[in-house]
């Protein structure tokens, strides 16, 4: 491989590649991770969205299927948090970071860095970076505008050098990459790496039904919007029927859906209403976000689990970064992996040819 593949999020990691497999809510599971790692990416386990038992169960999943290092996402604010930290803490000898948005406090990334676990978070403006760095965080992935989900209106083309400028730890790309001309142009500007969620859920290996992955392969640039009508948050989503729906809905709509995604959400978990008020008022703590927002916010990945589990995309809805109106297959992880870094092999001897 090109000594340039070669960076330091590639040694830090203990990955082949500098490619990140990132943690998306009910799509990185246990099959992806496996599917990512062994492939030579770096993958991180979505326990965002999961209870202690069955984060615990999905990690033992994930050791089973590879002996490759891999990450697990959480956020301090979710209801169990605790309990996943010790269980990620007690399964360190193979998970080499975690990543978080709205996260630990420097004494809970302390005790990740004494047990030998690298911790690398993700962030979408400068500001957050510079603060996630104060904290003690070993690197930072930069998610700029064209990204999938929350986003801000910062394009990674700027965001990304921005930050680069602002820290002094090494910096993962992420928000618009899908092949290995990409990861280059990353490598270029002075990233460690790429980090892909889009191109990762539309792979075999992906748990995401046939029938999301259909409409996904399906959209088109022009159909990928930003709509803040989910949570009050802007969100970069695939067009359907129940977006158009949502966006002409006004406030009272939004709260009762954020009523029952509410329920739905209490149901699945077990937590009671006091506890998913307590996750929300979590991130308002971190984001100087409303309250009335947060509750939204914290409720709202419902709607997106209908579509990437239950495989309802009438009734769900997609997020997906506007890369995804390009990608038309769903290669194996392996494929996948393969075709970036031998593009980016022929790009770096393009560039560096006589």
């Amino acid at each position: 491989m090109h000594q340039a593949l070669n960076t330091e999020m590639v040694k830090r990691l203990g990955c082949r590649v500098p490619v990140i497999q990132t943690a998306m809510g009910w799509v990185a599971e246990p099959s992806l991770v496996i599917g990512s790692s062994n492939a030579g990416a770096f993958g991180f386990l979505g326990a965002a969205v999961m209870t202690p038992d069955e984060a615990r169960a999905k990690i033992k999943a994930v050791r089973e299927g590879t002996d490759k290092p891999f990450g697990v996402n959480f956020h301090m604010f979710q209801p169990g948090a605790e309990q996943i930290v010790e269980y990620i803490l007690a399964n360190k000898e193979q998970v080499r970071a975690v990543s978080f948005g709205r996260g630990p406090n420097a004494k809970m990334i302390g005790r990740f860095k004494d047990a030998g676990i690298l911790c690398v978070p993700t962030v979408g403006a400068v500001k957050h970076a510079q603060k996630m760095v104060e904290l003690g965080v070993d690197m930072v992935t930069v998610q700029g505008g064209e990204g999938g989900g929350h986003t801000g209106s910062v394009p990674t083309t700027v965001l990304l050098p921005q930050v680069l400028d602002a820290v002094d730890v090494p910096v993962i790309a992420a928000g618009g990459f899908a092949d290995g001309r990409g990861l280059v142009a990353a490598l270029g500007y002075g990233a460690a790496g790429i980090a892909m969620g889009t191109r990762f859920l539309l792979t075999q290996e992906s748990p995401v039904p046939a029938t999301t992955k259909g409409a996904y392969l399906k959209a088109t640039t022009d159909g990928i919007v930003v709509t803040t009508k989910l949570d009050g948050i802007p969100q970069r989503m695939v067009r359907s029927k129940l977006m158009d729906k949502i966006e002409k809905s006004g406030p009272i709509a939004m709260w009762l859906r954020a009523f029952e995604a509410g329920a739905q959400m209490k149901r699945q978990t077990g937590a009671s209403w006091l506890e998913l008020l307590r996750s929300a008022k979590g991130m308002t703590a971190h984001g100087a976000m409303p309250l009335q927002q947060a509750i939204m916010a914290a409720t709202a990945p419902m709607l997106i689990q209908k579509a990437v589990v239950d495989g309802d995309i009438e009734n769900g809805v997609m997020a997906t970064g506007v890369v995804g109106g390009r990608i038309t297959e769903l290669p194996t992880c392996d494929e996948l992996v393969s075709r970036i870094i031998a593009d980016a092999e022929a790009r770096l001897a393009a560039l560096t040819a006589a």
